[in-house]
């Protein structure tokens, strides 16, 4: 098997859909030998920040001296970035071996039952990282909580960033059916911290925490100010970074019997801390300023208003923007459109795109004097944008993928793999319980 007939395989399971569920993932996971049990995991759910603070976990622990997993979802540019070591990522060589070795496995399953894409990366996942003898994983839920396929594993401590709408044709339409997906990851006994703010949300995960026997801790943004984050600069921008980063300094602490973590590792951990895509500013050649940042739900786009009025005081930039459909795109474009000098509305690379013609309309309602224009495609965006010195690039995390290709910021070679990033409706929205 080569490399792309490999990733084809993968996105060729895209057809079996998305099945929230445990069972498949359990059985496929004891068909691999039960490679969780050989590992230990902190888990991490929410709707905004997964990311950003499991990137944060991982950095502070490596910096322990921990080999360290990484699994997070979707890729920007390259499947490979899904499952790291130590901040490698998975060789196209190991994706190979894995996905041939998996194959066999699938065969046991009838088609109406067949294993999903993120089943099947998930199983993988687990495989690779007890093969590579990780000391810690750090483990990002895909979609939801309860019967999402990462749930399958018993961590240290269950994380929730916080509740917000989005996803809502899958979790439910409201915060306190969404909070129920995702403190259906708090397992008996188990740690639970969380940053959640709603009241509604926060009185599921409260009562989900004393009906499972699991310690409850909650980080408000006070937590923020406190040592060492009142003294450190993070890299990563952005007021909501500071409480992802109290999150994990809580998290840190709350283990520090099981995996010792000195303060100034700590810090070492925080201060090194990467996560692309997400606030990122980069200057081009000509010295265009650029930011580019997944800000694909409200609250996303809530945070990079204030982070943008925060670190570019008075500046209005050119803003490019590009949504998925089943996004709740009419707030974000009335949040984002009054601070761009104008605005570009572009196609995601993706069947799912919101229809460049519809966020014209969303943006020019929200602010009828904005300088707007639909672009056939980013390339031509980032061409009608070179004579402006500050860019924002933002919406979809696929959009932010495609520019760091155009880019050229990304260290893996195109291959077209953001197609993966696809997946469907289920077929039966979740049970609540």
């Amino acid at each position: 098997m080569t490399y792309p007939e490999a990733i084809e395989f993968l996105y060729n399971l895209r057809w079996f859909g998305t099945k929230l569920g445990l069972e498949n993932t359990f059985k496929l996971a004891a068909l691999a030998g039960n490679p969780q049990n050989q590992l230990r995991f902190i888990h991490v759910a929410g709707t905004n920040g997964k990311g950003s603070t499991c990137a944060m976990l991982e950095s502070i622990y490596r910096a322990a001296g921990l080999r360290v997993g990484l699994f997070t979802s979707p890729h920007l540019v390259a499947f490979g970035e899904r499952i790291q070591v130590d901040r490698h990522l998975i060789t196209e060589d190991e994706i190979v071996r894995l996905v041939a070795e998996m194959q066999p496995l699938l065969e046991k399953y009838p088609e109406s039952a067949h294993p999903t894409f993120f089943e099947v990366i998930t199983v993988m996942a687990l495989r690779y990282f007890a093969e590579q003898r990780c000391d810690l994983v750090v483990w990002e839920t895909g979609l939801g909580g309860r019967l999402d396929a990462t749930n399958i594993v018993t961590p240290l401590a269950s994380l929730i960033t916080n509740i917000g709408l989005d996803h809502q044709q899958w979790l439910g339409a409201t915060l306190t059916q969404i909070a129920a997906e995702k403190a259906g990851i708090i397992k008996p006994g188990v740690p639970v911290l969380t940053a959640a703010e709603a009241p509604e949300a926060l009185a599921v995960i409260t009562d989900k925490a004393r009906r499972r026997g699991s310690p409850l801790q909650i980080i408000v943004k006070e937590e923020a100010g406190h040592p060492p984050l009142d003294s450190l600069e993070l890299p990563l921008l952005g007021e909501h970074q500071k409480l992802n980063a109290a999150l994990a300094v809580a998290t840190v602490h709350a283990l520090n019997g099981i995996i010792p973590v000195s303060d100034e590792t700590l810090r070492q951990g925080l201060s090194r801390v990467q996560w692309p895509g997400r606030l990122q500013c980069v200057q081009t050649k000509s010295g265009q300023n650029i930011v580019l940042d997944g800000a694909h739900n409200p609250a996303g786009a809530e945070a990079l208003r204030a982070a943008l009025q925060d670190h570019f005081p008075g500046v209005k930039p050119a803003l490019i923007f590009g949504v998925l459909q089943d996004k709740d795109w009419k707030p974000i474009c009335e949040t984002l459109t009054p601070l761009a000098a104008k605005i570009l509305l572009v196609p995601v690379s993706s069947e799912r795109t919101a229809d460049p013609q519809n966020l014209y309309a969303a943006c020019r309602a929200a602010n009828p004097a904005v300088q707007a224009l639909v672009c056939p495609s980013l390339s031509q965006a980032l061409q009608q944008a070179t004579a402006d010195p500050f860019l924002v690039i933002t919406g979809s995390l696929y959009l932010v993928g495609e520019a760091m290709e155009l880019l050229h910021l990304s260290q893996q070679p195109p291959a077209n793999e953001r197609a993966l990033n696809e997946w469907s409706q289920p077929s039966s929205a979740p049970g609540r319980s």
